[in-house]
């Protein structure tokens, strides 16, 4: 046997679907409005995963350009229908509002690292849709949300037949479940004569967990078990929390297995904070003699431990093309020159318009966009942190000659919650900001700046010698971030600590979706001409 620790997806990979096709295991995650969307991981023993990568074009048109935060690509479900690969999501364009104004579409490949088809919008009743492939037929399982006033948000589960050519619905659609807790996420499975419908319950927060509910038809009715089958709502000490949004899977020799998402939160003396979001865990499960699933250590808690089978060799059951692809530490650029996975950009991918590693070797040089908190066309790319001590460093070089030009290292949660050290200009030591930049006189300084609920504010501001490259590094100890320059070869601190529990899902007064990452960005707001060259970045995020 092998253990499995988790999560075993670590740092911002929320909803996992998973799946088998012969020896390898495959699961999907939320990207929301950042790219590489969907990322696909792989595994051969549950314990062990590499990036497989991504469902490539599933925003159609290659945006997502002015998606609110923590909306986007919400909840793809994953299958196999014996000759593809199929997978369901949902494009979510508006959030906090009554309206989800969101697309459900559907997109095939032979191989998870190949061709995906171009998006097929299909009947979007809600998010976090699911395809049940059952005796040659297709169904399309999904929650459906009533916007009405005094309507419920989350108003039961629905299943479409859909046309497997077309994806055009046939007869109606069926009211499988409605439950007073809030459902979502629907999965189905079949055993033993009962369909079960895995179930997300009580939202993706603290009182997330999975419930299973079973019919002898397909169309139901459907009677819920009377106890959770994964919820950690009732003790907020079991060190994953949130635990919910499942997907059961078989192992070739017949064991069961359930994914979910999890997080590991800091408790603060605000409460908890996860500030490396929402993650990937596997549980093992056994069925009790009445034929419900169950955790197989007892209870409803998730194990940071699972034995898990040990990898076998590959089988002819592996799809052609779908064989191990390049680890992550060297998959850094595409064929076209532009970086790629572990790399991630807000709302749209790299392209060349504002990206080039070519021109000068070794380096990444940005043109710079919009603004920090622009929710269409910054230039920023960043990487996941997964643990909660973690350092970063890079070198940047570059001749600000305005305040609206600036480039650095940024720490990110969304627009509203990011730290930064960027290069810019500032006015004469002791002239008010009166915006005249265009006099020829000024300074290059580093410049701090912590964004939250609050605002944003300028923390600290070290004025450096102009036109040379300069290292800029962050330390994240847990609740502070701890900013840095080298300087004489010696690290010297920029700021105070700061509070990096901003960066969080459970900061301010709604939940938000991602997680945290760490990163280059550039910005010119007035001629979008500005570059910045950065090289030598590290992000080493320290096990716990």
């Amino acid at each position: 046997m092998t253990v499995a620790r988790n999560p075993v997806i670590r740092g911002f990979a929320p909803d996992p679907s998973l799946i088998r096709v012969g020896e390898w295991y495959y699961v999907a995650t939320s990207s929301f409005e950042w790219f590489p969307t969907i990322p696909l991981h792989r595994s051969r023993d549950l314990a062990h995963w590499e990036y497989a990568g991504h469902v490539r074009g599933a925003a159609p048109g290659g945006s997502l350009r002015g998606v609110p935060d923590s909306a986007g690509i919400w909840a793809p479900s994953l299958s196999w229908d014996g000759e593809r690969f199929w997978v369901v999501y949902t494009i979510v364009r508006s959030v906090g509002t009554r309206y989800f104004d969101l697309d459900t579409y559907v997109s095939t490949a032979t191989a998870v690292d190949g061709e995906w088809t171009a998006p097929r919008r299909v009947v979007s009743h809600g998010f976090d849709p699911a395809l049940f492939h059952h005796e040659g037929r297709l169904w399309l399982l999904n929650m459906q949300s009533d916007h009405r006033p005094g309507g419920r948000r989350f108003a039961g589960i629905v299943l479409t037949e859909l046309d497997r050519s077309t994806l055009r619905p046939l007869g109606d659609t069926h009211l499988l479940l409605q439950h007073d807790r809030l459902i979502e996420g629907p999965k189905l499975l079949i055993r033993d004569g009962w369909y079960y419908l895995i179930l997300a319950e009580g939202g993706t927060g603290v009182e997330h967990g999975v419930r299973v509910a079973r019919s002898r038809t397909l169309t139901g009715p459907y009677e819920l078990d009377e106890l959770p089958l994964l919820t950690t709502r009732d003790d907020p000490k079991v060190p994953l929390q949130k635990a919910g949004h499942a997907e059961l899977v078989r192992t070739p020799s017949g064991e069961w297995f359930l994914s979910h998402l999890t997080a590991r939160p800091l408790h603060t003396a605000h409460g908890i904070r996860c500030t490396l979001g929402r993650e990937t865990a596997v549980q093992a499960v056994t069925w009790d003699s009445e034929g419900w699933p169950r955790l197989r250590q007892g209870g409803w808690h998730p194990a940071v431990e699972v034995e898990v089978p040990a990898a076998g060799a590959p089988t002819s059951g592996v799809p052609d093309g779908a064989g191990p692809p390049a680890t992550p530490e060297t998959v850094r650029a595409s064929s076209e020159g532009l970086p790629t996975w572990p790399w991630s950009s807000p709302r749209a991918a790299p392209d060349a318009s504002w990206v080039d590693t070519t021109t000068r070797p070794g380096w990444i040089r940005l043109r710079g966009r919009q603004g920090p908190e622009s929710l269409w066309d910054q230039s920023v790319l960043a990487q996941r942190i997964t643990e909660h001590r973690a350092e970063v460093e890079v070198t940047v070089e570059a001749r600000p000659r305005t305040f609206g030009e600036a480039a650095g290292l940024t720490l990110r949660y969304n627009t509203a919650s990011y730290l930064s050290l960027d290069l810019t200009w500032a006015e004469p030591e002791g002239e008010p900001q009166r915006g005249q930049q265009w006099r020829g006189e000024g300074r290059t300084v580093l410049s701090l700046l912590e964004r939250d609920g609050d605002g944003a504010r300028q923390v600290a501001v070290v004025e450096v010698e102009p036109g040379q490259p300069i290292t800029l590094g962050a330390s994240i100890d847990g609740e502070e971030a701890r900013f840095w320059y080298l300087h004489d070869g010696l690290r010297t601190p920029v700021g105070p600590p700061l509070d990096f529990t901003h960066l969080s899902d459970d900061y301010g007064p709604r939940l938000r979706f991602t997680g945290t990452l760490a990163g280059i960005h550039a910005q010119d707001l007035v001629a979008a001409e500005f570059t910045a060259d950065f090289s030598g970045f590290r992000l080493v995020c320290g096990a716990e």
